[in-house]
């Protein structure tokens, strides 16, 4: 029999590129759905299996809801990828995304726990956690700093998650990612900004790019290697927590001249820093230590960021002309 799972957030990029792993390893993949009118099924059809996963209505705030795509998912595996997930946005919402990426953790974990408390439990923990870096590579023992609503929100779940495991005996264990891209990377996020913006540059359907702290460094892999250490995870005998990151870092000034130069471009004719888009608490450098994935999963990154920008640079220019 087919293994069965249950993905929160599969509209999103990790959740549509998880959805795929686990069809192609023959699993039954379940994913809750929040339903609010608008398109957010194009990542799954982007990558040929919208047909092939089977939706469920709900609300990660709402406890009900989560209980009972347990119980029709009937999942073995429960990967709680669901989140507000933009940390510019966790300012200006910071009691909405307290909820839906901390307390609606525990929601997740309440459901697993009354309907099949034998299913194994994935949480999306992040880099952010650790903020104001208190070592020079952030492993599983650095401890925590979060600058952002987001990243606190996302302590909270992280810390439950171990609660869970501890109180219960729940096979929960937390993947502390750090930053991850993709061509699926929503518009929002800065990677994506700006290949999107080397691409409409080239085109000739913009003029400039606007950022805040171009400075800033970040260890940036490819969602597509992050999903496979998150069903790692849950295929060991014991839960635990790892960190998942290439162990390389990397400014946004560097990733904007990787973009550019891929389409021919130099980036300093076209950025313009605009202090609006600083953070209220910046986040300096974020360089993540995988040794014990690497170690305890056989897991490490497989894409360079040479790649991975070249990759997102050409999806973008191929929605560009579609326009």
């Amino acid at each position: 029999m087919a293994k069965h799972a249950l993905i929160t957030g599969i509209t999103g990029q990790d959740g549509a590129y998880l959805a795929k792993l686990l069809l192609e390893k023959g699993y039954r993949v379940f994913g809750l759905i929040a339903r609010r009118g608008t398109d957010t099924l194009w990542r799954l059809r982007e990558l040929g299996i919208e047909a092939q996963v089977e939706l469920l209505n709900g609300d990660l705030t709402d406890l009900s809801s989560l209980i009972r795509a347990m119980e029709k998912s009937q999942a073995g595996e429960v990967y709680n990828l669901g989140a507000q997930s933009f940390v510019a946005t966790s300012w200006e919402q910071p009691l909405l995304t307290a909820q839906v990426t901390g307390v609606s953790v525990t929601n997740m974990l309440e459901a697993l726990r009354i309907v099949n408390p034998k299913a194994r439990f994935y949480q999306a923990s992040t880099s952010e956690m650790f903020g104001l870096i208190q070592a020079e590579k952030q492993d599983e023992a650095t401890p925590f700093y979060p600058r952002s609503p987001y990243g606190v929100a996302k302590l909270y779940g992280h810390w439950m998650t171990i609660n869970y495991r501890e109180s219960f005996a729940i096979h929960a264990s937390s993947g502390i990612l750090f930053n991850h891209e993709s061509p699926l990377r929503g518009i929002e996020f800065v990677t994506r900004k700006v290949t999107d913006a080397a691409a409409r540059i080239k085109q000739g359907k913009q003029k400039e790019l606007r950022l805040g702290n171009i400075e800033s460094q970040r260890d940036w892999g490819f969602a597509g290697d992050y999903v496979e250490a998150m069903w790692l995870m849950l295929q060991q005998e014991q839960p635990d927590d790892y960190v998942i990151a290439t162990g390389r870092t990397t400014t946004v000034r560097e990733m904007c001249r990787i973009a550019f130069a891929h389409v021919g471009l130099n980036h300093e004719d076209h950025l313009v820093i605009d202090h609006k888009f600083f953070r209220p608490a910046e986040v300096d450098i974020l360089l993540g230590n995988p040794a014990k994935a690497k170690a305890g999963l056989g897991w490490e990154a497989q894409t360079s960021l040479e790649t991975l920008i070249t990759l997102m640079v050409d999806a973008d220019m191929r929605r560009v002309e579609k326009e």
